[in-house]
């Protein structure tokens, strides 16, 4: 597939400078890539300047949610650049789009599309350890009508932003026993946007008693552990790992894979299964439950220090935990290429000439 490089796009990345502070998201990159779906074939992809999208009023999208996207990062690793397992997140959004009923991106187009961005925006990406160029692939219906049906017309984009870890320091959950974020057989184990816009308001209200995220409950049984609302949830019992067991309503993180894996390569004993909430609770108050953590694409590992349930708190004995550092560490260290990449995980991008 031929990708056309707009001049202007070029011209908007020579001189630009990276901010001092970044944060995370905040910052975005002066280009992006659009592709678009149209008659049944995709179109080209093309790199464009960064700017607003010109959408139909009646757009699906704007009614009906059907947008899926994904999450993954660009590394500089010594003098190269490094994309983490971008083949994951090419599957992950197949099967995002095909829940929402929406034609999956082709694998080579994902990955031309990832690939030309990191490659125009090498020069952008910092070189602080933690640091990456943060990669928001983005699938939306623009077909214009109200009709409840899926959309014929589809937009593909890549943006890209220089960022700093997602959350730096420790967490602080709230166990959220009244709302649900997404339920089995609905979206839950896919990354549509309409699961995030179901966690605001958990969020709103858990920011006020002086939290940082919800710690989602199944929604079929509200007893057992799921996850954050854009993290995988780990705890650690007894020197072993615990984390919840896939179940449909839990999405299956490209990082949360990779601990499990780092975990049993140095010899952690690892458990995936239900995770009872009120037992866990009371493991933490025992002092079993020695520490816990979350983990993303965005956020890398977030130590947690604290579980809030109704005027109860619940603070961990140890955050940041010995196990949430060496395993924070021992995926950093092959993400920014300070050692071999065994796994095969790392994928080098060339930086292209402005």
């Amino acid at each position: 597939m031929s990708i056309k490089i707009q001049p202007e796009a070029i011209a908007s990345l020579r001189g630009y400078e990276i901010p001092e502070r970044l944060g995370f998201g905040t910052v975005m990159a002066p280009v992006m890539f659009r592709a678009r779906y149209q008659d049944g074939r995709w179109s080209d992809g093309e790199l464009v300047p960064y700017g607003p999208l010109a959408l139909d009023p009646a757009a699906k999208v704007l009614h009906y949610a059907q947008t899926c996207f994904e999450g993954m990062k660009a590394y500089r690793c010594g003098s190269e650049i490094g994309l983490f397992r971008p083949e994951r997140n090419a599957e992950r959004m197949v099967h995002s789009a095909r829940r929402l009923c929406m034609p999956p991106v082709p694998e080579d187009l994902f990955m031309d599309a990832v690939r030309t961005v990191v490659s125009y925006c090498a020069t952008l990406i910092p070189v602080g350890t933690g640091e990456s160029l943060y990669i928001r692939p983005f699938l939306i219906g623009t077909q214009p009508d109200l009709s409840v049906t899926a959309s014929r017309a589809y937009e593909f984009y890549v943006i890209a932003s220089p960022s700093e870890a997602y959350h730096a320091g420790n967490m602080r959950l709230w166990v959220e026993r009244e709302d649900s974020r997404a339920a089995v057989g609905g979206t839950g184990d896919a990354k549509v946007g309409g699961n995030y816009a179901a966690s605001l308001l958990s969020i709103a209200r858990l920011k006020e008693r002086g939290y940082d995220q919800s710690l989602w409950l199944n929604p079929g049984n509200r007893r057992t552990v799921d996850e954050l609302s854009g993290m995988n949830f780990f705890a650690v019992m007894d020197g072993a790992l615990h984390t919840p067991a896939l179940n449909g309503s839990i999405l299956e993180g490209v990082t949360r894979d990779s601990m499990l894996t780092l975990a049993r390569d140095l010899g952690i004993e690892v458990h995936e299964r239900e995770i009872d909430i009120d037992d866990l609770l009371a493991l933490v108050a025992s002092g079993t439950c020695s520490e816990a953590f979350a983990c993303g694409t965005a956020a890398i590992v977030s130590p947690i220090s604290e579980l809030g349930d109704s005027e109860n708190r619940y603070r961990l004995a140890s955050a940041p935990g010995p196990i949430a550092a060496q395993l924070r560490a021992a995926l950093l260290d092959i993400q920014e290429g300070r050692v071999e990449d065994r796994f095969g995980w790392m994928q080098m991008v060339q930086m292209a000439s402005l």
